[in-house]
């Protein structure tokens, strides 16, 4: 509780993306429309894998836990988001500006740990497919999903508690449309200096270890690929692969824009426009992604649309 004590305000006042203008709400419609299309999207792949038994397999297991967390990121930004355009309201208070900052930095974490294991599959199932029910069997597929969400949990509870020890003793007003570590930062009256150098390490570190897992499975398994005398063989697993590798392209292409940059080159119109490709834009991707890529869930769909 004495961090929250730290601070001079009460609450804080979210800018947001649009003004109340024709521009404005056309802008917001087609945001709107696009989570409206990340939801239904991610639901439907949650409801096709838990529907379908020949979707209960590890790679699978791995998907759904994505789509949780994309869920899980866009619940946290889009409703108040969307509350605070309609209703004109622009306030959110201490705790839940808390709690936002909190669910965005542990389902990040999260999920570039998980990106790291979904190569770690792919590699198993290539270049080992013998072995694949043992090395992955459902007790070590549950203990490296867990391991993913505690390392974001981790990361988060860290960066929550240094943010909220700063004081906020100047302007209440966030130039974002959800609470943002680097966005709240510019309104600390201290020097936030030394933390700033530090998330930036934390955000490398975060980063290049799960890609440099990624891209040594994925070395693997194209040169497993390339030693497959079958074309059938060869066409299956590097259209298995490349649903994920696209899926790694699009997080880690916007992640890296966002936080490996250095404080003094940020801007706020920088931060909302690539928080929107993490937060709306990649979660209504994703699912898109691997179904149109893969044909179990193509198969599924179509068997749920029959019944």
């Amino acid at each position: 509780m004495e961090l929250w004590n730290h601070t001079t305000v009460t609450n804080f006042i979210l800018l947001g993306l649009f003004s109340h203008t024709p521009y404005g709400f056309f802008c917001f419609s087609l945001i709107l429309l696009a989570s409206m299309t990340a939801l239904a999207g991610n639901i439907l792949f949650l409801l096709l894998i838990q529907a379908d038994v020949r979707l209960h397999i590890p790679m699978y297991f791995f998907l759904s836990q994505l789509s949780i967390m994309d869920l899980t990121m866009m619940c946290t930004v889009v409703p108040k988001m969307v509350a605070n355009f309609l209703s004109g309201s622009k306030i959110i208070s201490l705790g839940a500006c808390g709690a936002q900052i909190f669910l965005v930095v542990m389902v990040g974490g999260a999920e570039c740990f998980l990106l790291a294991v979904m190569a770690y599959d792919r590699y198993v199932a290539v270049c080992h497919p013998l072995r694949y029910p043992v090395l992955m069997n459902w007790k070590v597929c549950i203990l490296m999903a867990m391991a993913a969400w505690m390392g974001g949990v981790t990361d988060s509870m860290i960066d929550v508690g240094m943010v909220f020890s700063f004081p906020y003793c100047s302007s209440q007003e966030v130039d974002h449309f959800f609470c943002e570590v680097p966005a709240l930062l510019r309104l600390s009256c201290a020097d936030t200096s030394l933390f700033e150098d530090l998330i930036y390490a934390c955000c490398v570190v975060m980063l290049l270890l799960p890609l440099g897992v990624i891209v040594a499975s994925y070395v693997r398994v194209l040169i497993a690929v390339i030693r497959m005398p079958s074309t059938e063989g060869k066409q299956k697993a590097l259209t298995t692969c490349s649903s994920h590798l696209a899926v790694v392209g699009l997080y880690y292409g916007g992640a890296v824009f966002s936080y490996m940059q250095r404080a003094s080159s940020r801007t706020p119109a920088g931060d909302r426009a690539t928080s929107i490709f993490y937060t709306i834009l990649t979660p209504m991707l994703n699912p898109l992604i691997y179904s149109l890529r893969n044909r179990e869930v193509s198969r599924a769909l179509r068997k749920m649309l029959g019944r």
